[in-house]
C-alpha cells in the first residue's frame, strides 16, 4: 500500500481533523525513528499513518481499540508487519507483548506526538518549533496531563535504546520539518 492509498483509507475512516493531524504527525515521526534506527520507512510511517483506522467506531475504547481496524487493514492489503506493530500500539487491548523496536517505537511515538501538541498549545505562538524537549518531558510528568495519555507508553520509547529525551528530540525534528502540521 502506497502513501496516497493509506491517506485515502485514514480519510475513509477517520473524520476528526485532529485525528487525521495526529495521524500525520505519528507518520512522520515513525518515518524520521526508522531512518534513525536504519529501519524500513515506509512500513513505520504507514504504521504511524494507520495506527488509529478504529479510533472513532471503537471512540478509543481502550479494550478494543488497536484490534477492531486489523479486518479493513487486512482487507486493504496491508502488510502482517505493520498490522503486528498496529495491533500492539495500544496496550489495553494488545493480544501480546511488543517484542521489537519496531513495536516499541509506535507505541511511544503516537503518544508523544500528542504530547508534543499538547505542549505546543501551551505556547502563544501555538507553533511546534516554539517547544523544547525539557518542555515536553516537564509535561509527562504533569499529574494534570490528559488522563488517556499512559506514561508506560511514553517510556516504550526507552526500549528503542534512545533515553526520553533523545527520543523526544527526533519526534520534535520530523515535526518541525514538516508543512502539513496546523495546530489552529
Amino acid at each position: 500500500m502506497n502513501r496516497n492509498s493509506a491517506l485515502e483509507l485514514l480519510h475513509q475512516h477517520v473524520k476528526n481533523p485532529k485525528m487525521i493531524m495526529h495521524s500525520i504527525a505519528s507518520e512522520l515521526i515513525m518515518r524520521r525513528l526508522a531512518k534513525h534506527f536504519g529501519e524500513n520507512e515506509d512500513n513505520w510511517g504507514l504504521a504511524g499513518l494507520l495506527h488509529d483506522i478504529d479510533v472513532e467506531f471503537t471512540e478509543g475504547n481502550p479494550k478494543t481499540h488497536g484490534q477492531e481496524g486489523i479486518p479493513i487493514l487486512k482487507e486493504y492489503g496491508v502488510n502482517d508487519e505493520v498490522i503486528e506493530a498496529i495491533s500492539l500500539h495500544n496496550e489495553e487491548s494488545a493480544p501480546k507483548e511488543r517484542h521489537t523496536r519496531f513495536h516499541h517505537a509506535l507505541a511511544a511515538g503516537e503518544t508523544i506526538s500528542g504530547l508534543i501538541f499538547a505542549t505546543a498549545l501551551v505556547y502563544p505562538d501555538k507553533k511546534i518549533s516554539s517547544v523544547k524537549v525539557k518542555s515536553v518531558t516537564k509535561r509527562m510528568k504533569d499529574k494534570r496531563f490528559a488522563a488517556s495519555v499512559k506514561r508506560e507508553n511514553i517510556l516504550e520509547c526507552e526500549k528503542t535504546g534512545l533515553e526520553l529525551p533523545q527520543f523526544v528530540e527526533l519526534c520534535l525534528e520530523a515535526l518541525r520539518d514538516a508543512e502539513e502540521i496546523d495546530l489552529s
